[in-house]
């Protein structure tokens, strides 16, 4: 028996005539779509070059129903669009069919952007349908049976003569996020997710723990943090509990221990400073902390709470090591719903809060940043779904639990889809990380721009060729280091996007070859760009200085909405208020635009411009313009930072923090901005002053410190 296509929002298709674009339709859902609208009178519309996969061809030809083509390269679509009017008219409906074309599995827009743009030259009424498969987007112990077979959900419609790329785009983007949002796995538990992933995946996967070259098989892990939670239950009574370790199988046995204790985790940043670490404990109202003694010795300027709030987890677990065996036992027995019910775990689920990070404080105190099941089982599935990694893939975490990334692609990715996870306790030793990636044979890397620059000092070609796919985040990739390492590793470094506010990941690049079978390429990575949206993502742009709604192509900050954007800040009305709006839509702070083939560009941080005579001048821009001109593109540590100073005349001025200033001040200020301005940087941009520096201030990110930045132009 078939699965049925469920359709959505289909009171949005105009009474009149219209024309309905599906970013992508196979026979099956051309039937369907033809059987919903049983009183229209419905012509097929196809581009003259495009090739249809034979079941669809002769679907279309049996249909009953006419059918008409027309060319991208005419040059009077208009006039065309006037000819194809008679079709509409009343209540008909023409159907744009899509080609074939070489993309990536699970394209939502499979329309090359120049046929997408001659559609929209016909000048008619269109209504964006997007086409999307759970199946293909789904968690591996999500259950598939009760799926339908696709989710056919109609946009709104765009009135005649008012379509373009980026308004087509705009309203398929806000139809995948409101199909995905719908899906019921999103109201799960986290926690029995985690369980589910652990025993489905109980002798098959392993966490290689490269800090003694350790093998701990998933059975395991789960035998250890049933153990482990029933012990951190009688510990504490507060629904938080801090973690203070670093990747690897405490931190992971540690993390999904809380939240098998029906509480939440906490991990603490052990790179902040005093100030931020006990904001952040007093923020999250923790009185028992994970941790390890070794870990404790390792970082002892670290602001540590007294020895009776510390839980030693090296100490622990060999104590209720007979417990740990007893429920690993158990676990190959017993299903995973008698577990979840046995241990009680699932109470909190949907849009309870699961995990709480702590943002970095790049611009001031860290703020709470709560994510809930929904949030994290979303971005679990959407990254997954499109990296699309073989079952078997190994995938190194070295990012810190305490980072967004870290925590949702190296700990409850890895387990709940089943993947084989290599750690390491720190990024920054790329001598025995290259060794775990030859030893191991991992195929997915991910890291920092700051990161990437260690592998290119001493890190042989040979020791990185398993890797299938490097990604890069929090901060800019640079395109001369991201050649550089391509060079060197053949490998090019895919930058994506995410912010903790959204689980983290929003947008990723991802390599795909073209097969060169002669059909029209649907890229999957722009280079400079951040990559295309995830997934049940949304994007909308608006002006900066009016706020004012912009198209997605039109440069403006950038509005987010989907299942993985978060609720709200930790005890922060105020400011969750200034970022979400009644819609549920998310101000990132982030300044950028969308191109015609979905791929988005960040032109800076809000938090990075400077308003100078009234212009928004782009600090990440003059920086990269002043590498470029003092030949530092390829330095593997920061040497200058732009920030604004007050200026009395135009309101704000731009710094040049510098670790090399050597002549005289004034005249290397004068120098660069010669050297600006010959790159065509206008004079307003230039830097007005030079103040030099022993060191620029990094997080532990790799991110511009902006608020140490700042201290230092106050301490000069």
């Amino acid at each position: 028996m078939s699965l049925p296509i469920e359709f959505r929002s289909q009171d949005r298709l105009p009474k009149d005539g219209c024309l309905i674009v599906p970013g992508r339709l196979d026979a099956s859902q051309a039937s369907e779509l033809a059987a919903s609208l049983p009183n229209r009178q419905i012509t097929w519309l196809m581009e003259e070059s495009a090739s249809l996969p034979p079941d669809l061809e002769s679907y279309l030809q049996l249909s009953g129903r006419g059918g008409v083509a027309f060319s991208k390269t005419d040059k009077s679509l208009s006039e065309v669009g006037k000819n194809l009017s008679g079709k509409i008219e009343g209540n008909g409906v023409l159907i744009f069919v899509p080609g074939v074309t070489a993309c990536r599995p699970g394209v939502p827009c499979q329309i090359p952007s120049d046929v997408l743009k001659s559609l929209c030259e016909l000048r008619l009424p269109i209504v964006p349908l997007e086409v999307s498969i759970p199946a293909e987007a789904r968690l591996s112990v999500e259950n598939s049976t009760k799926l339908p077979a696709a989710t056919m959900t109609f946009g709104k419609a765009i009135p005649k003569g008012n379509a373009s790329i980026a308004r087509y785009r705009e309203a398929l983007l806000a139809c995948s996020e409101e199909a995905f949002s719908s899906r019921t796995f999103l109201d799960g538990s986290l926690a029995e997710a985690l369980l589910q992933g652990l025993k489905q995946h109980a002798s098959t996967k392993s966490l290689y723990d490269g800090s003694d070259d350790s093998e701990l098989p998933f059975e395991k892990i789960l035998g250890a943090a049933i153990a482990l939670s029933k012990e951190i239950k009688t510990a504490t009574k507060k629904k938080r509990v801090g973690i203070i370790l670093p990747p690897g199988k405490g931190g992971m046995i540690a993390n999904i221990a809380v939240l098998f204790a029906n509480k939440i985790p906490v991990n603490l940043n052990f790179t902040a400073s005093h100030e931020a670490v006990r904001s952040s404990i007093r923020q999250a109202d923790l009185d028992r902390f994970i941790t390890a003694d070794p870990f404790v010795r390792k970082v002892p300027d670290f602001p540590w709470p007294p020895n009776r709030e510390l839980l030693f987890v090296e100490r622990i677990l060999p104590r209720i090591k007979k417990k740990i065996i007893k429920w690993v036992v158990l676990s190959k027995f017993l299903p995973a719903s008698v577990l979840v019910k046995l241990l009680g775990i699932g109470k909190s689920k949907g849009d309870d809060e699961a995990l709480l990070l702590f943002t970095s404080g790049s611009s001031g105190q860290p703020k709470g940043v709560p994510l809930s099941h929904r949030n994290l089982l979303a971005n679990v599935c959407q990254f997954g779904r499109q990296l699309a990694l073989p079952d078997d893939s190994k995938l190194l975490g070295c990012l810190p639990l305490f980072h967004s990334f870290g925590s949702t692609v190296t700990l409850w990715y890895p387990i709940i889809e089943g993947l084989d996870l290599v750690t390491y306790p720190s990024p920054l030793e790329t001598k025995r990380l290259a060794e775990l990636i030859q030893q191991h044979q991992v195929a997915l890397l991910l890291a920092t721009p700051t990161f990437l620059r260690g592998y290119m000092r001493r890190i042989d070609p040979e020791r990185l060729s398993s890797l299938r796919i490097v990604v890069t985040g929090a901060e800019k990739l640079p395109d001369s280091l991201a050649r550089s390492f391509e060079d060197k590793f053949g490998i090019l470094p895919m930058e994506g996007y995410g912010l903790t506010e959204t689980s983290p990941a929003a947008t990723i690049n991802l390599p795909f070859e073209d097969p060169d079978n002669g059909l029209p390429l649907i890229p999957s990575q722009r280079f400079s760009s951040v990559g295309l949206p995830l997934p049940g993502l949304a994007i909308r742009i608006t002006n900066p200085a009016t706020e004012e709604k912009n198209t997605l192509d039109q440069s403006g900050i950038i509005w987010m909405k989907g299942a993985n954007i978060f609720n709200g800040y930790l005890n922060k009305p105020e400011l969750t208020a200034e970022v979400i709006d009644e819609n549920g839509w998310f101000k990132s702070g982030d300044v950028g635009r969308v191109d015609d083939d979905g791929f988005l560009y960040i032109e800076g941080r809000i938090s990075r411009f400077s308003k100078i005579a009234g212009e928004m001048v782009p600090h990440e821009t003059v920086e990269a313009a002043v590498n470029k001109a003092l030949g530092l593109d390829n330095e593997t540590e920061r040497k200058i930072a732009i920030v604004g100073v007050p200026d009395a005349k135009k309101g704000e001025a731009l710094a040049l923090i510098s670790t090399i200033a050597g002549r005289a001040l004034e005249q290397e200020t004068l120098d660069i901005r010669y050297k600006l301005m010959d790159e065509g940087i206008p004079s307003l941009w230039c830097p007005k002053k030079i103040i030099p520096v022993k060191h620029i201030p990094v997080l532990a990110s790799g991110k511009l410190d902006i608020k140490g930045c700042e201290e230092l132009i106050n301490e000069a």
